[in-house]
C-alpha cells in the first residue's frame, strides 16, 4: 500500500424504518427519545419526559393562552418597508417577502386583544420563525399600540419575547424602538396597570434591553436562552472566563434578573393568577371594536408538568417598578 494512500472505509447505510411516514415521530434533542409528532404537539410541544421545549409560533402561543375563540387581531394591516433600500445577498424586500410566505404572517409579532380566565387583556406574541423574531418599525410600533390599548381600556398586557434582538436592516429606526416601546411603558406603570413579560428561547439583545426586562412580573419558560450579547461576544470584551450557563432562565432566576421559571403548560394559569393578584382594582373597559369578528382559537389541554421553580423569597413585583 502507497504511502499516502488514501484509506478505504466500509460504508453504513442506515436504513429508515420501514412503514413509518416522515413526520411521525420527532428527536428530542437532549435525550435522544423519539416522541410521537401528534403527542408533542398536544403538549404545546414539550417532550413529556425530558421538558424539552420546542419553539411556539404566535397564532400556537396565542391558542395556549387565550381562552378560546376570544382573541381578536390588531394591527394586522402593518407591513414594513425598506427605508434604507438594503442590498445584500438578497435584498431587504425579498427577505420580507419570503419570510411571509413562509411564516403566514405579515411580521414578526401578532397583536390584540383577548380574554384569559375571562378577564381582557391586551397580548403580544412574537413569533422566531419571522427573520428570528427580529425587531424592526414595525414590531416596535404593534409592540407599543398594544401597551397603549391596555392604557386605554385599562386591561393588563402581556407581551411574550422571542428575539434575536434589533432588525438592521432598518438601522437606526429598529434601535429607536428600545425607546418607544419603553416610553409607553412608563405612561403604563404610571396608571398602577400591570404588564407581564414572558420570556421564551431565544430572548436576547434589543429586544431584551427594552421592553422584555421591564415587566412588573417577568416570567421565562425553562432553559430559555436569554441576554444581550452572546457569549464569544461578552467573552472577547471583559477577557473574563464566564460561568456555564450564565444566559440561561435558571442562572438568572437565581440572581434575581427574573420572578419565575413556568413550564409551558402552566404559563396560562400562572398569568391569571398573577392578574388576579396584580389587577383586581382595575376598571377594565371592553376593548373589543364593535362588529369585529374574533378569530379563532381552540386551546389545547396539555399534560400536567411538574411544579416550577421560584426563588426563594422572591415575590410578585407591584406596578411601581421604574422602567428606563
Amino acid at each position: 500500500m502507497a504511502l499516502f494512500s488514501k484509506p478505504k472505509y466500509s460504508k453504513v447505510n442506515v436504513k429508515s424504518r420501514e412503514g413509518v411516514p416522515k413526520g411521525v415521530f420527532t428527536k428530542c434533542p437532549e435525550t435522544g427519545e423519539m416522541v410521537f409528532a401528534k403527542e408533542l404537539k398536544n403538549n404545546l410541544m414539550v417532550v413529556p419526559k425530558s421538558g424539552y421545549h420546542f419553539p411556539l409560533s404566535a397564532p400556537e402561543r396565542i391558542a395556549s393562552l387565550a381562552d378560546e375563540g376570544s382573541f381578536v387581531e390588531h394591527d394586522s394591516e402593518l407591513q414594513s418597508t425598506d427605508p434604507l433600500d438594503f442590498k445584500g445577498l438578497a435584498s431587504y424586500k425579498e427577505k420580507l417577502d419570503q419570510n411571509k410566505e413562509k411564516c403566514g404572517l405579515t411580521d414578526a409579532v401578532v397583536s390584540g386583544v383577548a380574554k384569559m380566565g375571562g378577564r381582557w387583556v391586551s397580548l403580544a406574541v412574537m413569533d422566531f420563525r419571522f427573520l428570528g423574531g427580529s425587531m424592526g418599525s414595525v414590531v416596535g410600533e404593534k409592540i407599543t399600540r398594544a401597551i397603549e390599548r391596555g392604557l386605554e381600556n385599562s386591561i393588563p398586557v402581556i407581551i411574550v419575547s422571542a428575539s434575536g434582538g434589533a432588525r438592521m436592516y432598518e438601522g437606526i429606526l429598529s434601535l429607536m424602538q428600545m425607546a418607544k416601546t419603553s416610553a409607553a411603558l412608563a405612561k403604563l406603570s404610571a396608571r398602577g396597570i400591570p404588564y407581564f413579560s414572558v420570556l421564551t428561547n431565544p430572548t436576547m439583545a434589543g429586544v431584551m434591553a427594552s421592553y422584555a426586562s421591564l415587566g412588573d412580573v417577568i416570567l421565562a419558560e425553562p432553559k430559555a436562552l436569554i441576554g444581550f450579547a452572546g457569549r464569544r461576544v461578552i467573552k472577547e470584551t471583559t477577557h473574563a472566563d464566564l460561568p456555564e450557563g450564565f444566559q440561561t432562565s435558571e442562572f438568572l432566576l437565581e440572581h434575581g434578573l427574573i420572578d419565575q421559571i413556568v413550564p409551558r403548560q402552566e404559563m396560562r394559569d400562572r398569568l391569571i393568577t398573577l392578574m388576579d393578584h396584580l389587577g383586581h382594582a382595575l376598571e377594565p373597559k371592553d376593548p373589543t371594536p364593535p362588529g369585529k369578528a374574533k378569530a379563532p382559537a381552540k386551546r389545547r389541554k396539555p399534560t400536567k408538568a411538574k411544579a416550577s421553580p421560584v426563588r426563594p423569597g422572591k415575590k410578585a413585583s407591584s406596578a411601581k417598578k421604574t422602567r428606563g
